[in-house]
């Protein structure tokens, strides 16, 4: 697909596979509202949900490419960002206030690398309460932000690698790439507890799904303008 073609030049009925950058404080159902707004598809749908405080590499398919979203939605991950040591929430990123867990000064590269193995791999890990899934028919989230229990079952991922690039200033940053499913927000949370001081993720950029990449995507904006050239 061509990404500065004319509109009358793709076939949304048919199907194409269009890349978005999804920005901060979007959520991924904003991004396909506005994308079948523009595109005036019949159906579009998401190949993997964002988060509204992660930024990057969202896949939307219109018309028949609809079909091909599992297929998508199977293929590895990749993901950059932040997590800051020190402090916890209950939603596992900025969302909801940080508490205070533990003194992360003695944090090291070495200290890190001794308990990073522990996620990689085939791992389990338990999703946020703060999360799109349906407990009980109802999204967990919805459940949570009310004050009311929220049990969620913990489930297998994969991990194929997780490097830290950085760590300064009490924050470690972090490149990962992993299967369907995984939680960056709980590998955040689980690793700040083997950490033995908390963290919590401070900001989350998908960079890509299989070969797909955020360097070939353009945020709503651009797409507009795009979809504007006939």
């Amino acid at each position: 697909m061509t990404f500065f073609a004319p509109m009358s030049q793709f076939d949304f009925e048919a199907g194409e596979v269009l890349l978005v950058d999804k920005p901060l404080g979007w959520t991924s159902f904003q991004v396909v509202k506005k994308l079948k707004w523009l595109t005036k598809a019949k159906k579009v749908g998401h190949a993997g949900t964002l988060d509204p405080l992660a930024t990057g590499l969202l896949i939307l398919c219109t018309g028949k490419k609809t079909k091909e979203i599992d297929e998508i939605q199977a293929q590895v991950k990749r993901y950059t960002g932040s997590i800051k040591l020190g402090f916890t929430t209950p939603s596992y990123d900025g969302e909801t206030e940080e508490v205070m867990s533990g003194d992360p000064a003695g944090i090291t590269r070495e200290v890190v690398d001794s308990v990073l193995g522990q996620f990689c791999g085939t791992i389990v890990q338990t999703p946020p309460i703060f999360s799109a899934i349906k407990v009980g028919g109802q999204r967990a989230y919805k459940k949570a932000r009310k004050g009311e229990a929220v049990e969620i079952k913990s489930r297998e991922v994969t991990v194929y690698h997780f490097d830290i690039t950085d760590l300064r200033d009490g924050q470690l940053f972090f490149d990962v790439q992993c299967s369907k499913g995984t939680y960056i927000r709980s590998l955040a949370n689980d690793l700040g507890k083997a950490l033995g001081c908390g963290g919590y993720l401070t900001s989350l950029r998908r960079e890509s799904i299989g070969d797909y990449a955020v360097t070939n995507a353009h945020t709503p904006e651009q797409w507009a303008d795009i979809l504007a050239q006939d």
